[in-house]
């Protein structure tokens, strides 16, 4: 009986003296970690108020303002070419001349005829007034003097087509043409195109249609000079909408002042829909789970997790719509790595978004496809 008593105390002293352990193990647990945890070091940014653009992004072709084909209206072997290819020409400007001795010795003639029926139609009419001529012989000669004036100014206007002038300033293109060549009627001489500002056409998606209006800004890129920007206006919309590509047609006019720009060239092109001011973080700060994104802020040494709505994105930055202020101190380095309520110590403080405009850009482009 003695045995199985102090066995029985055994195992009672082992079960109290295990759960004071258990106790005092928990109680460092949960209280060691709170005194040992050391302050996250972050960076933070003031939200900046700025401009931000909405935009959409489509691709384009450029084509001359206006733009001709050269040719010749009458058959003749070319005296005087005063062209080069790819030179400017002014309005006006003699091109070509054919050889024009046969339409002159016309329009001589021309002017005999006329002369002539001038003078007899004056001596009629002198006459008519005392009845020396019948009035049907005066109305006779009034017409052959009608018909050798229209005769002349026929023989003037053959004369004039031997002569290809410049009909506005701009860009002579290529030409096989050499003086002595022969040109047949409505052969073509070379092409016309004025290129100090190039309509750029391209099309915008169905959707965007009520944020369209003339005068809005347009930006374009080409392969041709990369990195480089060009700047237009829209100044025309189409008036039906494709049935296949759900998109409007719409033109803008793009400066050109270097004639750098050509007609048919490619241009990837960016339209600004509206300008607004917004606050702008940095696109770093932004952490997104799922649906949601937030960011951190601190707050008198600790960090706290708030839910955001972005806006419009650029590399680098991002419009913030609701949910912190110019006021706030917005986490941009280590956020990943935080829960609300950790402690943060903050090395710098970077007190302005760096100045720059942003742009949305939309998931699907414009291109011709809605």
């Amino acid at each position: 009986m003695v045995r199985h008593w102090l066995i029985g105390v055994a195992i009672l002293a082992v079960a109290v003296v295990a759960a004071a352990g258990y106790q005092w193990l928990g109680a460092r647990t949960a209280e060691g970690p709170e005194r040992t945890r050391t302050p996250s070091v972050v960076n933070t940014v003031a939200p900046a108020q700025q401009t931000v653009r909405d935009a959409l992004a489509a691709v384009g072709t450029l084509q001359s303002r206006e733009a001709v084909a050269l040719t010749a209206e009458v058959s003749g072997r070319v005296v005087a070419l005063n062209l080069e290819p790819g030179g400017t020409v002014r309005q006006g400007q003699l091109l070509v001349r054919l050889d024009d001795r046969q339409a002159r010795a016309d329009l001589q003639v021309a002017e005999a005829r006329l002369a002539d029926a001038q003078r007899q139609y004056d001596r009629a009419r002198r006459l008519v007034s005392n009845r020396s001529i019948a009035q049907s012989r005066l109305d006779e000669l009034s017409t052959a003097r009608d018909v050798a004036l229209a005769q002349r100014l026929a023989a003037q206007t053959r004369l004039d087509n031997h002569r290809i002038e410049a009909p506005f300033a701009g860009t002579v293109g290529l030409t096989d043409v050499t003086v002595g060549s022969y040109l047949s009627e409505g052969d073509t001489i070379t092409t016309l195109d004025a290129t100090d500002r190039m309509e750029l056409n391209f099309s915008v998606p169905e959707r965007f249609i009520g944020q369209l209006h003339l005068g809005q800004e347009v930006t374009g890129q080409t392969p041709a000079y990369p990195g480089e920007s060009f700047r237009g206006t829209l100044v025309e919309l189409g008036s039906r909408v494709s049935e296949l590509s759900r998109t409007l047609p719409v033109r803008a006019l793009v400066d050109n002042p270097d004639r750098r720009l050509r007609p048919g060239q490619f241009m990837s092109v960016r339209l600004t829909l509206q300008e607004r001011q917004a606050l702008v973080i940095p696109e770093q700060a932004i952490l997104i789970r799922g649906a949601n994104s937030f960011v951190f802020v601190a707050e008198d040494g600790v960090a706290r997790r708030v839910p955001v709505q972005l806006g419009s994105r650029q590399p680098g930055r991002v419009e913030i719509r609701s949910g912190v202020t110019p006021d706030d101190a917005v986490i941009v380095t280590g956020q990943d790595r935080l829960s609300s309520g950790d402690p943060v110590q903050v090395v710098a403080d970077d007190s302005a978004v760096p100045d720059n405009h942003l742009a949305r850009r939309p998931a699907a482009e414009a291109g011709g496809q809605p």
